[in-house]
């Protein structure tokens, strides 16, 4: 089994936060696949499926962010589910807007959830790091991710949330690479057409 985690905070507050970004990946990918109704387990918003023949725990800790290992950690005890079976989506201010990376261990990087998660599983799970971007000053930080994305953000968020959700199989099956280039091109199509036509 694969531990889907997506971080955020709970409650319709913070539901558009760049911080939830997340939970509304991670809400893609349970739409978009077949998946149990969410219920409340382990202090978090739980639903289980399947991801092409892969079976997933999709977990939304509420707990809020900064105590997001409480619910990862419990949920991995209780299926005796390894680091390396554990996936958290969560937001990252040093990546360009829009843009994404996955990787496997590694520091927090500042981010509160990741460090919570990181004591009390460990830190060899897999991230998926989606960029919203840094305000460019400290003091701006908290504002910045605590905020609603803009109007214009619409532009690239919910393109992404949908690469992410078609791609979901690559990602649960640990093709990372893979998975990170298909969300590339869905969301860069010219691209794609550059690369199916080959040089000029």
């Amino acid at each position: 089994m694969i531990l889907l985690a997506g971080l955020g905070n709970p409650g319709a507050r913070y539901r558009a936060n760049r911080h939830n970004i997340g939970f509304m990946a991670l809400d893609a990918i349970v739409a978009r696949h077949p998946f149990a109704a969410w219920r409340q387990r382990f202090q978090a918003q739980c639903a289980e499926g399947r991801i092409a023949d892969t079976k997933v725990l999709a977990l939304k800790p509420q707990t809020f962010m900064n105590e997001s290992g409480r619910a990862v950690g419990q949920a991995a005890r209780f299926y005796r589910i390894e680091p390396e079976n554990i996936i958290v989506i969560h937001d990252e201010l040093d990546l360009a807007p829009g843009k994404m990376r996955v990787k496997a261990g590694g520091g927090a990087a500042g981010h509160n959830g990741v460090r919570s998660i990181a004591r009390h599983v460990g830190a060899d799970f897999r991230r998926v790091r989606l960029g919203i971007g840094h305000p460019g000053e400290k003091g701006k930080v908290r504002a910045t991710v605590l905020n609603d994305f803009s109007g214009s953000e619409a532009a690239w968020v919910g393109p992404l949330l949908d690469a992410i959700a078609d791609n979901a199989a690559l990602l649960v099956e640990g093709c990372d690479s893979t998975f990170m280039n298909r969300v590339h091109l869905a969301l860069n199509p010219s691209r794609e057409a550059e690369e199916k036509d080959g040089p000029e």
